[in-house]
Parts: structure tokens; sequence; C-alpha cells
């Protein structure tokens, strides 16, 4: 066994959940939520920290500073208590109360922005906010997730590389887009890779990542309500959208199995399953990244009365047991935005 003296010193990288049993459809679910910050941000998280570290840019009275939805901050969070910095994250009213209350337990500052920008999101607002704050104070070291070439980097190193490990014929990846951060340097591996790998990135429905209308968007994690810096399309294949109330019934399905898992996990399945029922190919080998657990979301798309006041009482359906229900032709709510690239063969 382990033993570390540092919590980012572990991070669980070849954990795979195969879905066949649950949905009727073989789909691989790399598990990136078995550290110490709980989700695929502590990859990122680190990456950013120790670069700004081998660049002097960090002394011992910086103070950390980065606008977040949730994950990230809580993996800065951690690193700063590690390390003895301080950090201030700047979030929003979306933020999971558990996960505001998890970043103050580790000694962190939270300013929560209730202002909307002008693409009817808080991004922009949180981004405001902290260029207001480190123009008023040189302490203030901005990651800058949006833009951190370490946020790509981390995964173009780590896990893109772990899932080649565990599968060598890889066809599809399904990666959920936010920063686009997992998604940029998983497609940068593979487009290098030894075989033709197709990349499928997954939004939600009301982010402007991809283009598209704005639109509401009450859970965390996935999406944008700007055109992410980092997004590179010309390594993209294809864009699924999916309707937040088809990300509750996922990940409501997964629970049903005893499988608790975050809302851009819901999402990604939801999305890959739509794709994989519309595209059946013999043999095919698929994966998806889930970037987090499901405990810090019990008191909104794991509670009924959260659920119901904003998506309507019918939003799970007549709650039946998903293992006796009929495999259907996938989420009727998933949009598939697609694009071929000349170079990849199609699957």
């Amino acid at each position: 066994m382990p033993v570390i003296t540092a919590p980012h010193a572990f991070n669980e990288g070849q954990l795979f959940v195969d879905l066949q049993p649950i949905f009727g459809r073989s789909l691989y679910l790399k598990c990136e939520g078995f550290n110490f910050a709980g989700s695929i941000k502590l990859k990122a998280a680190i990456e950013m920290v120790e670069s700004a570290e081998q660049e002097g840019l960090l002394s011992e009275d910086s103070v950390l500073i980065e606008s977040s939805s949730g994950n990230l901050g809580v993996a800065l969070s951690m690193i700063a208590a590690s390390k003895g910095y301080r950090f201030l994250c700047v979030t929003d009213s979306r933020c999971n109360l558990s996960t505001r209350l998890l970043m103050e337990a580790l000694g962190s500052e939270v300013q929560v922005i209730s202002d909307l920008d002008a693409n009817g999101g808080f991004l922009g607002a949180r981004i405001d906010y902290v260029r207001s704050l480190c123009a008023s104070d040189e302490r203030y070291v901005w990651l800058s997730q949006y833009t951190n070439p370490g946020n790509w980097q981390a995964h173009h190193r780590r896990t893109a590389p772990e899932i080649a490990r565990q599968f060598p014929q890889l066809d599809v990846l399904f990666v959920g887009a936010g920063t686009t951060g997992t998604l940029m340097g998983c497609a940068r591996y593979f487009r290098e890779w030894h075989r033709p790998v197709r990349i499928v990135a997954v939004d939600t429905v009301g982010s402007v990542a991809f283009g598209g209308e704005p639109g509401r968007r009450m859970i965390p994690g996935l999406g944008m309500s700007m055109r992410p810096p980092l997004l590179d399309e010309s390594y993209v294949d294809e864009v699924i959208r999916v309707e937040e109330a088809d990300t509750i019934r996922a990940c409501h399905r997964l629970a049903r199995r005893g499988f608790l898992f975050g809302g851009s996990t819901g999402t990604v399945v939801s999305g890959a399953m739509d794709w994989l029922a519309r595209n059946e190919t013999p043999g095919l080998t698929a994966v998806a990244i889930s970037p987090d657990l499901g405990e810090r979301y019990l008191d909104t798309i794991y509670q009924r009365t959260w659920l119901e006041d904003l998506y309507g009482d019918q939003v799970l359906g007549d709650d039946r047991d998903p293992a006796s229900e009929e495999v259907t032709a996938g989420s009727p709510g998933a949009e598939p935005v697609s694009r071929t690239c000349d170079n990849r063969r199609e699957v």
C-alpha cells in the first residue's frame, strides 16, 4: 500500500467501470474521483501550481486566486493547505454548499458572485472580480485555468496515457467540455497515437463553448458562458449537447446500481450512450471520463425537492428500477453536432 506525506501524492488513475450491465451498451468509465481532492481537477491544479513555483511566481506571501465552480477550487484548497499558501476561490451561487464548506474547512477563503454576465452566466463576472483583486494587490497570483497551458498538459501527460495503457485498441473517447483542459490534453495525445481515435466532446445544453444560444445551467462542472480559450476544435470530431434532465436521469440510474457519480459524469454518460445507440459498431472499444463522485451533489441532483423545483415532478419518470427497463435508443435530449476530420476514420 502507498505511504504518502502530501495529499496530492495519491491519485488512483487505473480504475474503470464497465457500464454494460447498467445501460446495455459497452462503455468503460474512467473514474477520476479517487484522490483527496475528489476529482480530476487535482491533475490540472498540481500542474499549474508547480509550474508557477518553477517560474518563480510564488513566494511565501503569495495568495493563490482562481475562478472555479467547485472542483478546481477544492483541489487548489488542498494543495494550498499542503504547501502553506493562502487561497481565495471566486465562485458563484451554483456552487454546491458542501463544496464551499469543504474549501473553507481546508482553510481557503470563498467569495460567491451573484451577478450574471452578458451571456446569462456567472463566468464573466467571476473573472472580472478576479482581475480587480489582482490589480489591487500584487500578492494575488491568478493561475487562470481558462488560459493556462498546464491545464491541458496535465492530461496529455497523465490522463490520456492512463487510458492508452488500459485500452490499446481504443476507438472512441468521450470527454466532458468545461474549460476543455481534459478534452484538449487527451485529444492532442491521441492525435499522435498508433491508431485513430474518435474524440467526442460532451457539452451541456445552454453552454456556448461550441457556439449556440446561451441558456439556463444549474449543474456546475461542464459548460461555459464563453468560448474556452484553450479550445482548438480541429482536434474534436463531434460535439454532443445533453439536456440537464438527461444528466439527472443518468446519475440516478447509476446510483440505483450503487455508483454515486457527480453531475458531469451523468452528462458524459448520457451523451455517450446516445452516441453509441446511433453508431452501433460490433467490437467498438469506447471509454468515457468521469470527473468526480456524487457526494457533493447530495443536496442538488440527488435531492428530490431541488429536482422538482427546477425540472418538474416528472424529471425522474416513474422512478422504476432501471435494471428492469428496456434499453432504448439513447437520451432524447442529446443533440449531436457532428464534425468530420479528413485524417480520421469513421467508427
